[in-house]
């Protein structure tokens, strides 16, 4: 199966083999252990002063935008119309933290009406189909942003794999912004969790928001261990997996992904697509009137090569 999901079983695998923490005592609310070694590696493949592991990527998002409207006195974050906070959150910027997000897109920073102080920009874009910018395109944003005194976070939940189609490095990358997020769950196949990274004085500032947010829990190391075997394994693999990516994409007539993921937009039924093609492509939900599936090309599809996937991806297009 090209789509590629840790199941719970296997994330009880992983967890299991890690083995018993060495030589260090488990994290007690997030302090030291495991979690702090995290932070510090995190930090250090970034290039920030300091990193904070956070239970989860939508409050990790939530903290950071919270702390730069402190800073900035001003409650207005501009991001794209498909952003996650606008689309997956549950207005929760608004509900929990009294944000008031507008929508932006990127060739109209320089010229939005409104006076924001912060401007959130997810890179790669997962709604558009894992779409990168051009470095030069990512760089025009955030000056633009910079030029209306503006600060700039870094929605990085796929920032990981990024690299490749940017064709700068994760130090370069996180130096254009002033804070940004990270996912250890989703491309590094870890278990959860999500980190923050920026200044000592942001992430100690996000740190007493992450109390307030209910996310000082008591231990986190299994999921700090698990994130750390994906710096590990998983990490330095990314690169084979995005060049994969292209193979597979080109059999089945697909333009050329940016990352390791892309979009699929078929006519049907999503159920019905989703029963043909289960073994080969995974699930399908609505999106206007096409049915969409995002394939994520991990360790067991490179073992696919360009000839199977073309001859499954006719025998699925033949069965619908």
């Amino acid at each position: 199966m090209l789509n590629r999901q840790l199941s719970g079983v296997r994330k009880k695998t992983l967890l299991e083999s890690l083995g018993p923490v060495p030589d260090v005592d488990p994290d007690r609310y997030g302090d030291g252990g495991p979690v702090g070694a995290l932070e510090e590696r995190v930090a250090a493949l970034l290039g920030t002063e300091a990193a904070l592991f956070v239970p989860t990527g939508t409050m990790a998002q939530q903290i950071a935008l919270r702390c730069w409207a402190d800073r900035t006195h001003n409650p207005i974050v501009a991001m794209h119309p498909r952003a996650h906070p606008l689309n997956h959150e549950d207005d929760a910027l608004t509900v929990l933290s009294g944000l008031r997000p507008i929508k932006v897109r990127n060739d109209d920073v320089g010229t939005c009406p409104e006076p924001f102080g912060t401007l959130l920009l997810e890179v790669p874009d997962r709604e558009a189909g894992f779409v990168l910018p051009t470095w030069d395109e990512l760089v025009a944003v955030v000056e633009a942003a910079r030029e209306r005194d503006a600060v700039v976070h870094l929605d990085g939940a796929r920032l990981w794999e990024s690299t490749f189609g940017l064709g700068r490095s994760l130090p370069e990358i996180a130096g254009l912004f002033d804070s940004v997020y990270v996912s250890f769950y989703k491309s590094l196949e870890g278990i959860s969790g999500a980190a923050l990274a920026g200044s000592h004085d942001f992430v100690e500032q996000a740190r007493v928001w992450r109390h307030r947010y209910g996310g000082m829990v008591f231990q986190q190391w299994p999921a700090a261990l698990s994130a750390l075997h994906g710096l590990d394994t998983v990490l330095p693999r990314l690169g084979s997996y995005v060049a994969h990516a292209k193979v597979v994409a080109a059999a089945m007539d697909q333009p050329e992904p940016h990352t390791h993921q892309f979009a699929l937009h078929l006519p049907g039924d999503p159920a019905r697509l989703k029963e043909v093609g289960g073994k080969f492509l995974g699930g399908f939900w609505p999106d206007g009137p096409l049915a969409k599936t995002e394939v994520t090309v991990a360790g067991p599809a490179l073992e696919w090569t360009a000839d199977e996937v073309k001859a499954a991806w006719t025998e699925f297009l033949e069965s619908i």
